[in-house]
């Protein structure tokens, strides 16, 4: 099967940003990726802005919103599942606030490390990252979250989640990724999904900005809640593989196509 990437730019009240994201485009061969824009209900005209940029690209973008507030995790399963159904071989993920660069990702399709491996995970905190205006408060928390996470799996983890990753069929094909938490906990229930499954991962870094950015992250109840997953993986694998981690689980996760 031709390689066939979708990359998918999740996005909530982005409108400052979303129109930086799609400028990265520019510079990419129109051919390597279908876009997908997928807001999630924002009210700040992020669609517009959207749309405003797509018409300024030779790639093919769509740009959709989600039909009910499915938050980050659950735009995700929304993105895997439309992956599924075009035949996509791979989903690219670059969140839609310009926080990330596309740049970092393209020398590894480039060499075909999209092909060895099951998923290709932006680390902010790999040696190599960069990072600019990132707190040496935040920076030291996510350093000791990926130390227990990487006890806890048995795998080197050096970020439980950024904004910019790949990942292969054998991934988003695997219909218990449903079940994963649906807001910004989602990552971290995927990556340690894949860990179970044995799945090939390669982290490599990245950089990493905050300028504009607002953060959505309450970051003592977050912490609490990243550091109960770890427990919960670590104490009973079986049923943590099984469970439904979901706060409302939701019968399925549609979009409407707004442009494209």
């Amino acid at each position: 099967m031709a390689d066939r990437i979708l990359l998918f730019i999740p996005c909530y009240n982005c409108a400052p940003q979303i129109g930086r994201v799609l400028a990265q485009l520019r510079e990419v061969d129109p051919g390597l990726f279908d876009v997908l824009v997928l807001d999630n209900g924002s009210s700040d005209g992020t669609v517009e802005r959207a749309i405003e940029a797509a018409a300024t690209l030779s790639a093919r973008v769509t740009i959709a919103r989600n039909r009910a507030n499915h938050h980050l995790g659950g735009s995700h399963k929304a993105a895997f599942a439309h992956a599924l159904r075009q035949g996509y071989t791979h989903v690219a993920v670059l969140h839609g606030d310009d926080q990330g660069s596309l740049a970092d990702l393209l020398p590894l399709i480039a060499a075909g490390e999209h092909l060895r491996h099951d998923a290709l995970l932006g680390a902010r905190f790999a040696p190599g990252a960069r990072l600019q205006g990132y707190s040496a408060v935040r920076t030291l928390g996510n350093r000791v979250f990926n130390l227990i996470f990487s006890v806890v799996s048995g795998r080197r983890v050096t970020d439980l989640g950024s904004g910019l990753n790949l990942f292969a069929r054998t991934v988003f094909e695997d219909p218990g990724i449903v079940r994963a938490s649906d807001d910004l906990r989602f990552n971290v229930y995927l990556l340690l999904r894949m860990v179970d499954a044995g799945r090939d991962l390669k982290f490599f870094p990245i950089s990493w900005r905050e300028d504009d950015q607002v953060s959505n992250v309450r970051l003592v109840s977050q912490s609490f809640r990243t550091l109960a997953i770890a427990w919960a993986f670590a104490t009973d694998r079986k049923t943590f593989r099984e469970a439904d981690h979901r706060d409302r689980p939701v019968a399925a996760y549609d979009f409407d196509v707004i442009h494209g």
